[in-house]
């Protein structure tokens, strides 16, 4: 705007004569406003009648404004000076006036601009923070999940291990429990009573096995080979033992076949 505007200088001055003449008029109208104030103080100093005291006032209010009011209407704007170079000197100095408040609001809304500038690249900069942190904060969760649903498939692993571990722990100790009781109640039919019977140069054709490996024999079949869980009985297997495990239950022999025989599932 201000480049627009022509350069305004102090150097162009009215001559005397137009000052002077100017000085004249502006005196002439201070005498005619001193006159009219004169006259108002005079009209106003008047004592209104004690009847109808307001309502008076009021009327010649409305006629002062009244008046006021047609002299304006009729009233055309009066020029100061009809001398050229005053009117010069005069539009000069509005010019520059107008120059330096449009320069004034130029300057203020550049600043403003530049500050709006300034903050709007501080927003984005705080915008780009933001996202920044919230997408630190997506991988962070995204770790933490991973991180969790291992801890939980290792959690999940570790306890069936260990329960796995206390399976086997009690299994061994079944284990060792029925081997020791079969091992005190049940011995090898060598040095049962019923061998003493027999000559001491005797000696049996296979070898005998214990109860407890009879058992053994049959519980391994059975877990390893559900499907076919029989036996074949040997000469190895004493037949009164055969007889205990079928005669209480233990044991079962196949139905097409009394030379095999499966230990009932008793886990079923």
């Amino acid at each position: 705007m201000a480049e627009y505007l022509p350069e305004i200088t102090n150097d162009s001055v009215c001559p005397v004569d137009a000052k002077e003449e100017l000085l004249n008029e502006c005196e002439s109208i201070w005498q005619k406003m001193e006159e009219c104030q004169s006259k108002l103080k005079v009209q106003g100093g008047k004592t209104l009648p004690k009847s109808h005291t307001r309502l008076s006032l009021l009327i010649t209010r409305v006629k002062a404004l009244q008046a006021e009011y047609n002299q304006w209407q009729k009233r055309t704007p009066e020029i100061i000076s009809n001398n050229p170079e005053v009117l010069l000197a005069l539009g000069k100095e509005e010019l520059q006036k107008t120059k330096n408040d449009l320069e004034m609001v130029l300057s203020t809304v550049q600043s403003k601009n530049k500050q709006l500038e300034e903050d709007l690249k501080r927003e984005q900069q705080w915008q780009e923070e933001q996202e920044q942190v919230v997408d630190a904060l997506n991988r962070i969760e995204e770790e933490m999940k991973t991180q969790t649903e291992q801890l939980s498939r290792k959690r999940a692993l570790q306890q069936l291990q260990n329960k796995m571990s206390k399976v086997k722990s009690y299994k061994e100790g079944l284990l060792n429990a029925l081997g020791e009781f079969l091992g005190e109640h049940f011995p090898i039919p060598e040095k049962g009573g019923s061998t003493k019977k027999k000559k001491s140069f005797e000696k049996p054709a296979v070898e005998l096995i214990t109860l407890h490996e009879i058992l053994e024999i049959l519980i391994h079949k059975l877990m390893s080979t559900p499907h076919d869980p029989y036996v074949t009985i040997n000469d190895s297997f004493w037949p009164p033992y055969i007889e205990l495990l079928l005669r209480y239950g233990i044991a079962l022999r196949h139905p097409e076949d009394p030379n095999r025989m499966r230990l009932e599932a008793f886990h079923m």
